[in-house]
């Protein structure tokens, strides 16, 4: 049947997102309305398909000239809510009482045919009145790291913020040296984080601590009952937990775990000085900014039981309401991270040695390891790759795995260790490979490849940053043409510095 032709154009892709704005009808004593200063002569430079589709939306979409200028902060859009969100937060240990989104600007909420929420942030927007002595502008070097590594770990199935498109601008921004300007649209279901809910339990406003969890728990934790704030504390708690367990699993440092970097839903949030391990280093530090390594890599999960412990202090007057109830119920949520975390990061290392079955003496195997990868200087990720690839339980070595090995003299040693217990579950080789090669990355966003793309695009070029967000979309795939970003850095390599203002 021919459809009636009625002379109206077809909405525009921007028409065609449901925005819904529920932060925004907290009220503002939770925000600060304003919207974004548009950069000059921006133009969008990267976008993520991956993304895209959480909206329902294709790359051709969100190049469409209407959306494009409302994603890159250009131009406002009626249905939307602008708005600078209110925190507070513990920085490096020590507290601050205010913070804010002192250069993103939570534009609005989309919700997608799924009935999915996802609140899109423009970040790089310009000033707000929480940038203090800031410009409230972001550079195009830490908007590619961030785009590159939010989608990235989308790949490798961490929790984390997503990211949608870049807007990039001539316009200059001081840091370390003159840069150029650039916008990220980031996505989350919230950005509400630990110190959201500080700021109002520091400041003796219990109603809206009340009213944000209210809020958070009504939107993004629909299987607790309302008021079961012990419930959701706990939740919490599991999430924050599980994504500690996947970063040290996975060797992620994310560089600054202040409170107002702590997602609420428990998501890998704000990437600034982050870093995967390339030699393994338990106490590797990506954020020259870290003098004294709080948030070195094997910290990390003590850090988040820390930050765990500032939430619970500021959600004390709604957890319980006598104090030594509430006291009782944090420090029981305390002892639950730690089971949970040990359990995790066990089960989750066993996967990547191709164990399906938990037995005394694996925790010793894992841990001889990475004793003698820290002490060989081994490349963490592709070492667990080899071992998926050419280890085989009746078999010697594979050739590339004892070149790689080659410096370990406890390697031969401990690999026959592993084959008898890779026997210990009689299974077979090639399934065996399939499931591991699942659970072990050949690619990772290393700094040198994240600065080989900034360089390029940093001359006009952002081929390499689409090639490379094309790689790291299918992290765990054989690409025998890209098989040079499945290296470490080569030789000699100068190491990537990486700081807060990066």
């Amino acid at each position: 049947m021919n459809t009636p032709c009625t002379g109206q154009p077809a909405p525009s892709p921007l028409e065609r997102l449901r925005f819904s704005n529920g932060f925004a009808g907290l009220g503002e004593a939770f925000f600060s309305r304003v919207q974004p200063t548009p950069l000059r002569d921006c133009r969008l430079v990267a976008v993520s398909e991956d993304a895209a589709r959480l909206l329902d939306l294709d790359p051709g979409d969100v190049r469409h000239p209407q959306l494009a200028a409302f994603l890159t902060g250009s131009v406002p859009y009626r249905a939307a809510d602008p708005l600078a969100m209110l925190y507070a937060g513990h920085q490096f240990g020590h507290w601050v009482p205010e913070l804010g989104d002192g250069r993103a600007i939570l534009l609005g909420e989309v919700t997608n045919r799924a009935g999915e929420r996802w609140e899109l942030q423009l970040k790089g927007a310009g000033l707000t009145p929480y940038s203090r002595d800031g410009d409230g502008r972001a550079v195009l070097r830490s908007t590619l790291r961030e785009y590159l590594c939010s989608e990235a770990m989308a790949a490798l199935g961490v929790p984390t913020t997503r990211a949608l498109c870049i807007g990039h601008s001539p316009e200059e921004v001081y840091r370390e040296r003159i840069e150029t300007a650039a916008v990220l649209l980031r996505m989350a279901p919230s950005h509400v984080r630990f110190g959201s809910f500080e700021v109002f339990y520091y400041r003796g406003q219990f109603e809206r601590l009340r009213q944000l969890a209210d809020h958070v728990m009504a939107n993004h934790f629909p299987g607790l009952a309302p008021g079961d704030y012990l419930g959701w504390y706990r939740e919490v708690v599991r999430r924050t937990a599980d994504l500690m367990a996947d970063w040290q699993r996975l060797g992620f440092a994310h560089g600054v775990m202040n409170t107002d970097n702590m997602s609420i839903l428990g998501l890998t949030l704000d990437y600034g000085p982050f870093g995967f391990l390339d030699a393994y280093d338990p106490g590797f530090i990506c954020n020259h900014s870290d003098y004294r390594g709080r948030y070195a890599f094997d910290r990390q999960p003590d850090v988040g039981l820390w930050n765990l412990s500032c939430l619970a202090q500021a959600l004390l007057p709604v957890l319980a309401e006598d104090a030594a109830e509430a006291a009782e119920a944090a420090k029981a949520g305390f002892d639950a991270y730690v089971e949970r975390f040990r359990d995790r990061y066990a089960r989750g290392m066993r996967a990547r040695l191709g164990l399906l079955q938990a037995q005394a003496g694996d925790d010793t195997l894992i841990e001889g390891l990475l004793a003698l990868m820290a002490e060989a200087g081994l490349d963490y990720t592709r070492s667990f790759r080899l071992l998926a690839e050419e280890t085989r339980a009746n078999e010697a070595p594979g050739p590339a795995l004892l070149a790689h090995f080659a410096a370990s003299e406890a390697f031969p040693a401990w690999h026959a260790d592993y084959r008898q217990r890779l026997r210990a579950e009689a299974r077979d080789d090639a399934e065996r490979r399939r499931q591991q090669c699942r659970e072990n990355p050949k690619y990772i966003l290393r700094n040198h490849l994240a600065q080989r793309a900034i360089e390029a695009a940093e001359g006009g070029d952002f081929s390499e940053v689409e090639r490379l967000q094309q790689i790291l979309s299918r992290a765990f795939d054989d690409q025998p043409v890209d098989e040079a970003y499945a290296l470490p850095p080569p030789p000699g390599a100068p190491r990537v510095a990486i700081s807060c203002s990066s």
